[in-house]
């Protein structure tokens, strides 16, 4: 799976990113091959989804089996590693720290994205639950029934959620962070909750720019603790990477992941696939995510041959 938090960490714009020479990649899917002596559960053959830290973009894998899991039967492969992080991360977002409930509305950026997607289907999940979303005005028609109001990524969100819904919203999902923060705060309906995943306008041009990423943070308005304690919002963040490999919490995403394939299961989700790549294409795979042309997930497939060039 190719994921936003692979172009930071390509570029730098992480906390401690590793030393090179790295191979990339959080997630993946394939075979098993061979089996660590303790291991229970699981046979060679068995077709599994994982987590890993780093090195997933290779053609042969090694994980901890807490962070394995056995793909439902009518899965591809290619779905099942677009899997595990967007709908982890979107689920947990939603049910264990908003605690989202029938009735209550929710405002996701990149409405279009791998979470996205998957925000937009767990919430159709719960009953009369309204999701406000910002996307590319190109991919306003394949989405635009995913997501109950769409809205034009540049155009100014803020006065149109208010034009919809005088007070505001109950959750903010906010991957983009900058001048956003304060807009998701000030949208927030009294009990609302504000979530940062991610800082995906701290991603610049081709090469890392201190001086974008310095801006960037110099719009996050200063929190005010006070404030938040006056009009009753709660400010949250969630990396499902720090909660797996740094905070030990493999159990509790165990828990998730069992609910989420259950709704697989059920067909009330389905991971949406934009585009398979092989392994020489990722340069070129990256650029989409980078561009914001992806509709879903971007998959790295090692048994792709490279699409030719067209003279």
């Amino acid at each position: 799976g190719l994921n936003f938090i692979d172009l930071m960490v390509r570029q730098g714009n992480i906390d401690n990113p590793p030393k090179t020479p790295l191979v990339p990649g959080f997630e993946c899917s394939g075979i098993v091959e061979a089996l660590g002596d303790s291991v229970k559960g699981f046979e060679i053959g068995d077709r599994v989804m994982a987590f890993v830290n780093y090195n997933a973009w290779a053609e042969v894998v090694c994980t901890p089996v807490e962070f394995v899991y056995k793909i439902p039967e009518d899965m591809s492969f290619s779905e099942a590693a677009a899997f595990p992080m967007n709908f982890v991360t979107a689920y947990m977002m939603l049910f264990e720290v908003a605690n989202l409930r029938e009735g209550m509305s929710v405002l996701v950026h990149s409405a279009g994205g791998g979470v996205g997607q998957a925000v937009a289907q767990l919430c159709s999940t719960v009953p009369n639950v309204t999701v406000f979303g910002t996307a590319s005005s190109f991919k306003h028609e394949a989405i635009k029934d995913s997501v109950t109001h769409l809205f034009d990524r540049n155009a100014d969100y803020v006065q149109e959620v208010k034009r919809i819904s005088t007070d505001g919203v109950d959750i903010v999902l906010d991957c983009l962070c900058g001048e956003n923060t304060g807009k998701g705060l000030s949208l927030l309906k009294p009990l609302g909750t504000y979530i940062l995943y991610g800082s995906s306008n701290m991603v610049t041009g081709e090469t890392k720019s201190f001086f974008s990423f310095a801006k960037s943070w110099w719009q996050v308005e200063k929190v005010n603790p006070i404030k938040l304690y006056e009009e009753n919002k709660v400010i949250a963040g969630f990396s499902l990477l720090n909660l797996l490999f740094k905070q030990n919490r493999g159990g509790l995403i165990k828990g998730v992941m069992d609910k989420l394939l259950n709704l697989y299961n059920n067909k009330k989700i389905k991971p949406v696939v934009d585009s398979l790549w092989a392994l020489e294409e990722v340069k070129e795979a990256m650029q989409r995510i980078h561009d914001r042309g992806n509709i879903g997930k971007l998959i790295l497939d090692v048994e792709k041959a490279p699409t030719p060039l067209v003279s």
